[in-house]
Order: C-alpha cells, then structure tokens, then sequence
C-alpha cells in the first residue's frame, strides 16, 4: 500500500458518549493491526467535539478498556476539545476563500423541500435579512466530483452537489462539525490511513472535499463491515449494544478478528492477550476483511 515513503501513521478515535461495544473494538482491532503490521504508529483520539452528548468518565473508560485488552498507542491521548482554536482558523480559512456561508435553516425546513435531506440552497446567495448571532456555516459543493480508491470496498465516486448538498461545518449551537473536525485531526496529526467502519464511508468524500480545500493531503481509506444485531441494526449505544467485558478481553478480540476475516487458530481463544496480539499482528491481511457493509454478529 502505497504511503509516499512517510511513515504509517493510523488512528482509533471513538467518541465519549459510554463505554467500548464490540462494535467498536472492531475498528480498534482493524486500525491496530493495519498500523503495526506496516510498522508504523497507531494514535488514540477522543472525538469529543459534541460535548453535551458526552458522558461523564468515558473517555477515562475508555482509556481503560484498551489498556486491559492490551492496545499499544503511541504518544499522548489527544482530544478534540484541544483543537478548537484549529477547527476555527480552518472555518477562518475558508471564509476568506469565500467558499462558506452562513444558514438559518434547520433540518424541518430543508425536509420540506427535500425529503432526503439534501440542502436545496436556500441561503447559499444570501440572508434575505440581517443573520441572527447564531447561524450555521455551510460549504459550498458547486459541481464536486470526489473520486477515491478504498482499499476494502474498491472504487468510490460522489457527486457531492447531487448527494449532500453544501453541508455544515460549524453548527447553530457554535460547536464545530463532526466532518471539520476530523478533516483538520487527520491533517494535523500526519495521519496516512483512516481504517473504520463502513458506516463512515459516506463520510470520507466530505472529509476529502475539505482536505482539498483547506490544501491538506488525504490520507488513505480502508472502511470493513460493521457488526449489526439479529434485527439489522448497527451496534451502538443507540442500540443498547453490551460493553466489552475486562475479563473477555482474549475471547472478545479473537472474536473480532474472525469477524473481519483473519481466521486465528481455535488454540489462541486460550492463550495470553500478548500471544494474541502477535499472531494478529504478524499474520494480518487487509485484504481478507469483507467488502460487505455489514455482518450479523451473535
């Protein structure tokens, strides 16, 4: 996989709002083992930018799950809260390049107008009157055409202005938007590949529109299938999704990698977390992840 001779430099970055699920460790697993089998660095990024739907103690949770199954990162845990000030010199950045805009539509008004959420423009030439304090910053899309190669799912192409529409950057409420914020991250912390879950992929062309426009290089994309319930819902918080136990940490993370297709012998179910890790490390292959959006998990 091509990386330009830079080092690897991969990521995990869940977000605060309760503890670790299978789910999740997946793309713990996957990004872990992506970034050491290339020899390269894995980070760990609390994605705390909506802070009123964090919960208390779970970024230290958190913390504490990953170093119970044995994860290794490199460097300091960071947390977007952090970067603020970033977020708001690249929104700053944009606004001299007159590519954004403010809005005062809420998601009721564009519903009316178009039922799949796409931004009809409403504000895209102008406020008919004088912006209230508190309006969002939208981008423009004009006729954007992003095209990229992820390494799982093969070929991805998107026209951002037929299937998103200008979307927000900066919210109403003043917090910062989830596609900003991780644009600017992956940027600011020489990230080479994102490795996630698929329910992110219709994320990335976003992300790479605001790469391309604030003059960042993208990194790679490699996103695996997601593990859903027996009723086709993605695990999640939302979805009452179990917390991984401490206790199942060997069980959990073999389970994960025969989830994305990795095939460990049944004997590593007994072994230590650190045997574990070896194997999965040094017999990982990207290419034996499914390329299904997602995958039932029991």
């Amino acid at each position: 996989m091509a990386n330009n001779g830079k080092t690897y430099r991969g990521r995990f970055a869940p977000s605060p709002t309760g503890a670790l699920h299978f789910g999740s460790l997946i793309a713990a697993v996957a990004s872990y083992c992506q970034a050491k089998a290339h020899n390269g660095e894995w980070l760990l990024r609390i994605e705390d930018i909506d802070r009123p739907r964090e919960v208390a103690g779970a970024s230290d949770n958190i913390i504490h799950q990953l170093e119970v199954f044995g994860f290794c990162w490199d460097g300091p845990v960071s947390f977007q809260h952090e970067r603020i000030a970033y977020y708001q010199a690249a929104l700053e950045q944009l606004q001299e390049q007159q590519l954004i805009y403010p809005c005062i539509c809420s998601r009721k008004d564009i519903a009316k107008v178009n039922p799949y959420g796409i931004y009809p423009g409403t504000c895209r030439n102008g406020l008919a009157t004088t912006p209230p304090s508190t309006t969002s910053w939208r981008i423009r899309t004009e006729s954007s055409n992003i095209v990229f190669i992820d390494h799982i799912q093969g070929g991805v192409n998107c026209r951002l202005d037929h299937e998103v529409g200008d979307f927000v950057l900066k919210r109403a409420d003043g917090l910062f938007s989830y596609q900003l914020a991780v644009a600017v991250d992956d940027a600011l912390q020489g990230i080479t590949e994102v490795v996630r879950g698929y329910d992110l992929l219709d994320s990335t062309p976003r992300q790479i529109f605001i790469q391309q426009a604030l003059g960042y290089s993208s990194p790679e994309y490699a996103h695996h299938p997601v593990a859903v319930n027996s009723s086709g819902e993605k695990l999640s918080k939302q979805t009452f999704a179990e917390a991984i136990q401490l206790q199942d940490a060997v069980q959990s993370i073999y389970k994960a990698l025969t989830f994305l297709g990795q095939s460990p012998p049944p004997e590593l179910q007994f072994e230590s977390v650190e045997r574990l890790w070896e194997w999965a490390i040094e017999h990982w292959q990207l290419s034996k992840i499914p390329t299904s959006e997602s995958i039932e998990t029991s």
